[in-house]
């Protein structure tokens, strides 16, 4: 999951004066003065966190991926613009960008990267167990198409990924913050939408999930106040279908069993 806090690194976020060059305009960040309010210290975003780090010990198998494998698959945080096809070491600059923010275990985040090999996709968890488990399965599984950065998912999107700049987004699963007191504290809040929706293309999607019907409810209505957000989903409700590509994972398949509800959200970039 992603965390919600200050960040020390405004001066990366500030957007490109036109009057430079070409290069520096291209990196630009932030065109939405709402959105350069938020990199400056200005919003909640930088106050609130939506998680709460928990100490975990690593497995041998899991240390050992981090050390083996961390250092061409976990990507360091930068504060400064993504080189997305040095970071991949991809020759295609056309391959699309697919963010997925808070993957836990990364159990679903890897079988999407397989069953799309011609997609590139950025995962971001704090928790440091979940980033050895998914190193451990990309080393295992031979994943080429994945890397892992370790680090508030909120200042990745703020200050390394430049608007327009990505073809898909993941959220599956957030903490729901059940207690009405800690509602503040969920990742999707209309702040947050509106600053991560700017960074993806126009057709670009937005897919989230989750088992809390009322955050549900909430995910809908914010996002469908996002003006630049268009709702696909032709259920009640306005849900739509479990894309084909989103596996059914063990905790998701006891929980139906257990007749609680999925809820999949499907929002296009106008």
């Amino acid at each position: 999951m992603s965390e919600i806090k200050k960040s020390n690194s405004v001066d990366a976020a500030t957007p490109a004066d036109p009057s430079n060059s070409s290069t520096e305009v291209a990196t630009r960040l932030y065109t939405r003065p709402d959105l350069e309010k938020i990199a400056a210290g200005e919003h909640y975003l930088n106050r609130i966190k939506s998680f709460v780090l928990r100490t975990g010990r690593l497995t041998p198998g899991q240390a050992k991926a981090i050390e083996t494998l961390g250092p061409q698959f976990l990507l360091p945080y930068t504060a400064q613009a993504i080189d997305w096809e040095k970071s991949f070491q991809s020759t295609n600059a056309g391959r699309p960008r697919i963010l997925e923010i808070g993957f836990g275990m990364g159990e679903t985040t890897a079988k999407i990267a397989q069953v799309r090999p011609d997609d590139d996709f950025l995962a971001i968890e704090v928790h440091e167990p979940g980033v050895g488990a998914l190193l451990k399965v990309i080393g295992e599984q031979n994943i080429t198409n994945l890397r892992l950065m370790r680090h508030d998912a909120v200042e990745v999107v703020q200050n390394m990924i430049p608007e327009g700049y990505l073809d898909g987004v993941h959220v599956y699963f957030p903490d729901p913050w059940h207690k009405k007191r800690h509602n503040k504290r969920r990742l999707i809040q209309p702040e947050f939408v509106a600053l991560l929706a700017s960074r993806i293309k126009p057709g670009g999607y937005w897919h989230l999930a989750t088992d809390w019907q009322e955050y549900a409810e909430q995910m809908m209505g914010v996002l469908s106040g996002e003006a630049s957000l268009q709702n696909t989903g032709t259920l009640d409700g306005g849900y739509a279908e479990r894309p084909s590509y989103r596996p059914i994972t063990k905790f998701e398949n006891r929980g139906i069993r257990l007749g609680h509800g999925v809820w999949d959200l499907v929002f296009k970039k106008k």
